[in-house]
């Protein structure tokens, strides 16, 4: 099985990862992959290719590198604009006056009659909840026939969807890098990214916001479908808060974790209707994506894009 899946279905490139591995082993299989549907003519060149789907800068460049100047124009698809229920791509490479750089195309492709899934990671601060994120992201995506989970970060915190790998491999320099991208959290922010949450078209999405309970994370929460509440030994007492928070907004609990960071084991006290108990040691750099309660959690929410 490969890293890194492409295929051409008319005139867009399907990109997904496969099997976890490395950054070096992606892009070598994506390279490997291009090659082939060049040299075999299924990828022939043309006026426009769109291309959808999951990439690392690094894959990115791959693509870039291989099939750009088969193109008069490679435009790329963007969750976070355009018109709820139709995706919209954006221009990212031209070489015809036809198209211009960060020019958007919308397609007829609706997504009206599938479920789109919008699950907010919140609670108080420091109970791991990046960590969390993570390895529920690893954890889906080892789970055969799940859809994508694309990344949300809607906190100006510096720490994105790279942090984690960063981390395990160099821990001061990830925090170096998070202390330089880190910003303030503006009413300007929230609102682009509630723009973000709102307009995502992918079937399952994860919006990692900030631990307090404020306007600007109100804001951004309403445009979610679901919640997840995780909160450390110091923040239990916010749990009742967070509840209320939610509840608020018409936004349903899925998961209500304890982030127990001395423990040795996760806990699983029920699954249904609501998924509860512990998650042991959400520390950074840490891969938690094997842990049982991870593992339950991913199985829930790719379980509501099945409906």
């Amino acid at each position: 099985m490969t890293t890194y899946h492409i295929d051409l279905e008319s005139d867009v490139l399907k990109v997904r990862f496969g099997k976890p591995a490395n950054g070096d082993q992606v892009i070598k299989d994506a390279a490997v992959r291009l090659e082939e549907m060049v040299a075999s003519g299924e990828l022939a060149g043309g006026k426009l290719l769109k291309i959808d789907g999951p990439a690392s800068v690094a894959v990115s460049y791959v693509i870039a590198h291989k099939i750009s100047q088969l193109y008069g124009a490679i435009a790329i698809f963007d969750p976070k604009i355009g018109r709820p229920g139709y995706k919209t791509f954006i221009i990212a490479i031209s070489q015809t006056p036809a198209y211009k750089i960060g020019e958007l195309i919308e397609t007829d492709e609706p997504h009206k009659n599938k479920p789109i899934i919008k699950v907010v990671l919140c609670g108080p601060p420091q109970s791991g909840k990046s960590c969390l994120r993570e390895g529920l992201k690893q954890a889906i995506t080892s789970i055969e026939g799940a859809p994508y989970p694309y990344v949300i970060t809607a906190c100006p915190d510096g720490e994105g969807a790279w942090f984690s790998d960063a981390a395990r491999r160099d821990s001061d320099l990830a925090r170096r890098l998070k202390d330089e991208y880190k910003a303030k959290f503006t009413p300007e922010f929230a609102q682009k990214a509630a723009g973000w949450v709102r307009c995502a078209n992918t079937p399952l999405n994860i919006i990692d916001i900030g631990g307090k309970i404020t306007e600007s994370n109100r804001v951004i929460v309403r445009e979610a479908t679901h919640a997840v509440i995780l909160a450390g030994d110091r923040g239990k007492d916010e749990v009742p808060l967070w509840e209320q928070f939610c509840r608020d907004l018409n936004i349903p609990i899925i998961a209500n974790l304890d982030s127990d960071y001395h423990g040795n084991e996760d806990k699983i006290v029920t699954e249904s209707p609501l998924l509860t108990g512990s998650v042991h040691y959400l520390a950074r750099g840490e891969d938690v994506s094997s842990r049982p309660m991870v593992q339950a959690l991913a199985r829930v929410l790719v379980g509501l894009c099945r409906g």
